[in-house]
């Protein structure tokens, strides 16, 4: 199984009490809330940060096994940590669990893609902490079979992914000690939750203290031995079951009893003398606030699952490919070699050995792309021939684009006899950039016109690409986008939009001209020149 750059698992001798934890919120409650729960479950080493920035200079100096940080923060926003984290060559394998309330999908999965290990939905309990956490350092836990889907009552077959599609019915803890009352609640819910109940307090308690949690409590107060309230106090006062929503059902119907319930947590306070059916529809309407959150909570489970094994299975057909195209080219080579081989075949079969290799490259180039959008990608530059590239290109694009008689051309300013300046650049991504440009401006180009390529000697460096024929108005603007394309029979629109991830990743830029006048379109690349060192002799 592959084993992502930012997962961890943790080793069969080490267990989660024994990793150390950076908490990262600008709130002090909630840093309060998440250490109180950490320290519930039997976790003690754990350190605390005020926001990005501040967690990146602790991360930074000390040794820490995981990040679980709020999004929203000042000075630095979890996000903007994160991706700083995957950028960082010592850092970019750090587990990181990011807590949020967003429910927003198109930001989720830019946190996805930025390399998140995990999401924690707010509000959150200890159970739920401890799962995204077992997630966390565990991956393997991700392919355990989920539970039978179970409709909701209202819903349909046909909703799709949404709450009542994918979600089991609820958990309500009924707390009673009169017989009767007790029946008559369960009776009640038990069509639409799974009903729990108990007749006392410690009862009570003791079922939740153990996963699954009581999704709602509804509680009596006057009960022996120890009262509802009390029973809400001592939920309150521990981690796990601190955020355990309750709803006091009771005889008891003056305000002060009221006011006491509510000030403890309780997010309703109802008369056991109140209409079955208003109950019912006040714990309908919370049931499906904690419904939502819940339904978030698996909906960001699937979606990093879905990132998980999508990037697995582009790395296993990278790898494959790779193989099989490496063998394709150790083939060719030994035939070309061959001394009973015609030169015209030879030359050929080096041909084919080229555009083998490129393809080669081009598969380790896509690994390469999925780096840059996701911000990971590190530039190791050195001095690259560009002359020698353009030329390559150029002459594969003449063969390839032979059937429409294009006339295609590179040339320099730099004087007659002089070496050609070089670019501070990877040779690979320099190559897959150009490829594209010069493809796209001969599939542009009418049939029998010309298409010129001129490398400027300047600083930085400037290539031009030219050809007949001028961008459409409507796609201008769009020039440079994902998936933008017209007029191409099977265009995918990624090759300029590729270009210029590739210019950008190695500090240069692409930008686009149209002349409409003359019908032409010019790009213009620009890379940084690469500065030779100087020795005491040259000097």
């Amino acid at each position: 199984m592959i084993i992502f750059p930012h997962e961890m698992p943790v080793p069969a001798s080490m267990n989660l009490h024994q990793l150390s934890y950076l908490v990262v919120d600008d709130l002090e409650l909630m840093r309060a809330v998440t250490v109180n729960q950490l320290r519930g479950l039997g976790f003690d080493k754990i350190k605390v940060a005020r926001n990005g920035a501040e967690a990146l200079e602790m991360l930074r100096a000390n040794k820490f096994d995981a990040v679980l940080s709020d999004w929203n923060m000042p000075v630095m926003s979890g996000l903007e940590l994160l991706k700083t984290l995957r950028a960082d060559a010592k850092l970019c394998k750090l587990p990181f669990l990011m807590i949020t309330a967003e429910a927003e999908r198109q930001r989720i999965e830019e946190v996805i893609s930025a390399g998140v290990s995990g999401l924690l939905v707010k509000p959150y309990n200890a159970g739920s902490l401890k799962a995204r956490l077992e997630r966390l350092f565990n991956p393997q836990r991700r392919s355990a079979p989920r539970p039978a889907p179970v409709l909701l009552p209202g819903s349909r077959v046909d909703d799709g992914p949404g709450l009542a599609a994918v979600l089991s019915p609820s958990r309500v803890l009924i707390v009673d000690d009169y017989p009767v009352s007790l029946k008559l609640l369960e009776k009640l819910f038990m069509d639409e939750y799974q009903v729990q109940t108990a007749t006392d307090g410690p009862t009570a308690l003791a079922l939740c203290q153990h996963e699954p949690l009581p999704h709602l409590v509804l509680m009596d107060v006057l009960m022996p031995g120890m009262d509802g309230f009390e029973v809400v106090r001592r939920l309150r006062q521990q981690p796990a079951t601190a955020q355990i929503p309750v709803i006091f059902v009771t005889g008891l119907s003056d305000e002060e009893a009221r006011v006491k319930g509510m000030e403890l947590g309780a997010v309703d306070f109802v008369s056991k003398t109140s209409d079955p059916k208003a109950l019912r529809a006040r714990v309908r309407n919370f049931i499906q606030f904690v419904d939502m959150r819940r339904k978030l909570q698996l909906d960001y489970d699937a979606m990093l699952d879905a990132a998980r094994t999508r990037e697995e299975a582009e790395n296993i057909t990278r790898h494959d490919l790779k193989g099989s195209l490496a063998g394709i080219v150790g083939m060719v080579q030994t035939l070309a070699d061959a001394d009973d081989m015609h030169p015209r075949h030879v030359a050929q079969l080096r041909l084919v050995q080229q555009t083998a290799q490129q393809v080669m490259n081009m598969v380790n180039l896509s690994g390469e792309l999925y780096k840059i959008e996701m911000g990971r990608f590190k530039l190791k530059a050195t001095a690259v021939n560009i002359g020698d590239i353009l030329h390559r290109i150029v002459e594969l694009s003449r063969a390839s684009f032979a059937d429409k008689r294009l006339t295609i051309a590179v040339d320099t300013d730099s004087p007659v006899g002089t070496e050609l300046p070089q670019v501070d650049a990877d040779a690979m991504l320099c190559y897959s950039l150009f490829q594209n440009l010069v493809k796209n401006a001969c599939e542009a180009a009418p049939p029998g016109s010309r298409v010129e390529v001129l490398l400027r000697d300047e600083s930085p460096l400037r290539i031009l690409i030219s050809n007949i024929g001028a961008v459409p108005v409507a796609l201008r603007e769009r020039f440079f986008d994902k998936f933008a394309t017209s007029g191409k029979a099977g265009g995918s629109g990624i090759g300029t939009y590729s270009a210029q991830l590739l210019a950008r990743a190695q500090h240069g830029n692409i930008s686009m001209a149209t002349d409409d006048a003359n019908n032409c379109t010019t790009l213009t690349v620009t890379l940084p020149r690469h500065a030779f060192a100087v020795t005491p002799r040259q000097a």
